[in-house]
């Protein structure tokens, strides 16, 4: 499977906010001090690389005197729950059946307390403005309600470097823990720990394998700047197999728990 275009409504603006510039004589540099911000994130907006804001709508709009046609896309532009490219695996994740997951660097966000989710969107860079914070925090929060469908089953590893380095406040990561100590006793949710100082195909990074009502098997991998959502056998395979591999050299669900309950302790 292809990775998802950015949404149609962000392309389509900024092809209208580039179009309008260059029929006012406007180049991209002066759009850029005017809004305050670089000739890149300009570009990116203008290419759909970016959902244009709000303030350089109105900085566009008045500079290349559009008389409100330009700032009439705000309703057009409300902030995604997601990144554009996870939304495919977004949409099957909702109706899987069952879910399994590897996450070397961070809690995965079925698991994360709302202090996890905003710190981490918040760090995010470019950094996203409050209104797509708020959003995606949101959204990030909604996707808990899949743990409650007792029939679907979910399997997370996580590294054991992610439990111990606290990157919220203290109090915040001893709350994190705990929610995934009682999130772990639903009997439709195992939580494992991968411990260090294990060669592991777990070291090529995250991994998440789906199972659709029709029980067609997906693979979905997520970097940087893309991710990517596998529906061929050959890949599928492959990713079942490394997954495998990492269920095999992580701690049980039991001596997980007693491991994630003496972090919490010692906090």
């Amino acid at each position: 499977m292809e990775n998802t275009p950015p949404p149609m409504a962000w392309r389509y603006c900024g092809n209208q906010i580039k179009r309008w510039r260059e029929r006012s004589g406007v180049t991209r540099e002066t759009l850029a001090d005017e809004a305050s911000c670089s000739y890149e994130y300009v570009k990116s907006m203008e290419t759909g690389r970016r959902r244009p804001t709000l303030h350089l709508l109105r900085v566009a709009d008045e500079l290349c005197e559009a008389g409100g046609l330009l700032l009439a896309a705000q309703e057009y532009l409300r902030p995604e729950k997601y990144v554009f490219y996870a939304e495919d695996f977004i949409r099957y994740e909702s109706e899987a059946i069952a879910v399994s997951s590897y996450e070397p660097l961070l809690i995965p966000g079925l698991l994360q307390t709302e202090e996890m989710a905003l710190a981490l969107l918040t760090a995010d860079w470019p950094p996203l403005d409050d209104e797509t914070v708020r959003v995606r925090v949101a959204g990030r929060l909604e996707r808990h309600s899949l743990l409650g469908k007792a029939t679907r089953s979910y399997s997370f590893v996580i590294a054991e470097a992610v439990l111990r380095d606290p990157i919220v406040p203290l109090a915040a990561h001893k709350r994190q823990l705990l929610h995934l100590l009682e999130v772990g006793k639903r009997r439709n949710v195992m939580i494992q720990v991968l411990p260090t100082g294990i060669a592991s195909p777990g070291l090529s990074g995250p991994l998440a394998l789906l199972e659709t009502p029709d029980h067609e098997q997906l693979a979905y991998e997520e970097g940087q700047l893309s991710g990517m959502l596998y529906a061929d056998p050959d890949k599928v395979s492959l990713a079942t197999q490394r997954h495998a591999m990492i269920l095999r050299q992580a701690l049980s669900p039991e001596e997980s728990a007693r491991f994630i309950s003496k972090l919490a302790e010692e906090l």
